[in-house]
Parts: C-alpha cells; sequence; structure tokens
C-alpha cells in the first residue's frame, strides 16, 4: 500500500467517524441525555440521605475525618452542566466513532470485498451486534446509581464477549466449511454461557422504569450510530479508496 492510498483510507476513516460521532451526539441529546440528568438526580439524593445518615451515627471524634472525605470528593473535577458537559461529549464520541471506523477499514481491507455504502450497512450492523448488543445481553447498559459488579472483571467480561461475537460471526459469514460455521455459532455462545459478573446485590437508586427506559434509549441511539458509521465508512471507502 503506497501513501497516497493510506492517506486516502486515512481520510474516509475520520470523515466517517467524525460525521458519525456527531450524529450519535445529536442523538444522545434528544434521548439518552435528559434520562442520564434524571438518574444523577437519584444518585445524589442517594449520596447525601447517606452522608447525613452517617453524619447522624459517627461519633464526634470521626467528624473530622469524614469532613476531609467529603472535601475530598468536592474537589474531584467533572464537567459542568450544559455547554461544557455536550462539548466533552462530542469529542469523546468523535474520537470514539474514529476509532471504531478504522476498525471497520481494517476488516473491510481484510475481507478483501468490494465496499459501498449498502455494503457499509452490513458492516455497520455487524458492529452493532459485536460491541452493543452481544455485551449488553450480560451487561445491559447502566443509569448513574446503579449498582454493578467490579469494573475490571466487567471489562474483561466485555471484551472477551466482543472479540468472540467478532470471530462467531466472521466464522458463519466467510467460512465455507460446514464444522467451521457451526463452531462459529458456538463460540458465540461461550460468554454467556460463561455468563457476565454480577453485583451481590441487584438494584440501584433510580427506578426500574428508568432503568429500563435508559436501555432502549441508548439501544436505539447505538443503532442509528452504527449503521451510520457502517454506511459513511463504506461510502468514503469506497470513494477514497
Amino acid at each position: 500500500m503506497n501513501w497516497t492510498i493510506f492517506r486516502r483510507m486515512a481520510s474516509a476513516v475520520v470523515i466517517a467517524g467524525a460525521l458519525s460521532g456527531i450524529l450519535l451526539s445529536g442523538v444522545q441529546q434528544l434521548q439518552v441525555e435528559k434520562i442520564i440528568l434524571k438518574a444523577e438526580e437519584y444518585e445524589k439524593a442517594g449520596e447525601a440521605a447517606e452522608h447525613a445518615h452517617q453524619h447522624d451515627a459517627a461519633a464526634p471524634a470521626a467528624a473530622a475525618g469524614h469532613e476531609h472525605e467529603h472535601g475530598h470528593d468536592a474537589d474531584e473535577w467533572e464537567p459542568a452542566d450544559g455547554a461544557e458537559r455536550t462539548g466533552y461529549t462530542v469529542l469523546a464520541n468523535v474520537s470514539m466513532a474514529i476509532g471504531f471506523a478504522l476498525m471497520l477499514v481494517a476488516a473491510i481491507a481484510v475481507s478483501g470485498r468490494q465496499v459501498g455504502w449498502r455494503s457499509g450497512l452490513l458492516w455497520g450492523l455487524a458492529g452493532y451486534l459485536v460491541f452493543f448488543v452481544a455485551p449488553s445481553l450480560g451487561l445491559p447498559p447502566e443509569v448513574p446509581g446503579t449498582l454493578a459488579a467490579p469494573l475490571h472483571a466487567r471489562q474483561l467480561w466485555w471484551v472477551m464477549t466482543a472479540g468472540m461475537t467478532a470471530v462467531g460471526l466472521g466464522a458463519i459469514v466467510y467460512a465455507r466449511a460446514w464444522p467451521w460455521k457451526l463452531l462459529g455459532a458456538l463460540v458465540l455462545v461461550v460468554p454467556h454461557v460463561i455468563g457476565a459478573p454480577q453485583p451481590e446485590t441487584h438494584g440501584g437508586v433510580a427506578p426500574e422504569e428508568l432503568a429500563q427506559a435508559f436501555i432502549h434509549a441508548t439501544a436505539i441511539a447505538n443503532a442509528v450510530f452504527w449503521l451510520a458509521l457502517g454506511g459513511l465508512t463504506g461510502f468514503f471507502y469506497r470513494r477514497f479508496g
């Protein structure tokens, strides 16, 4: 691959990723962000109630330690609600989308298949299944304040599930012999047989209907994102590559 082709493919990745990331941010702003803000209200109310309970139950000698802890929490930085928070969200989404577009272009190049925006939609659908649907079967999206298993365990299971789903789908689609296709199907279910790590106690401070609304809104937002990313990547890959 010469430098000119590489530069064109990089342009396709950046443009498709940037446009898809901006679109995702817009969809999130319309339906996902308001659910997160509402859940954060419940989370802050729960934290305030817990701190008040600890303060009432604590001995005077421990009060100074609690004040120090609360002061430390107050020093933790987070973007302010409004334009600042939206700006950081857009930046994070665009960066993530460019990374996923790079992975799509690499997979398309390895496959050796011709691609346009229509076939790009299929690649986007595969990305949606690999990176959202399959992991969400064991670890559904969670609103702030939800009890969860340790982060490291969840991350390991998520990576394993995404990787095995990609391998399984690849075997089903590209393998010619039926035994390999069957093996691919078996690979798909292995992470779910193992099971995702779960907390000792399920629940959270937000109402159950809010948690369910977040799952549905996130599923729709990710579907829009992945289809847009796949279609745009296919379009610009064909045009520049």
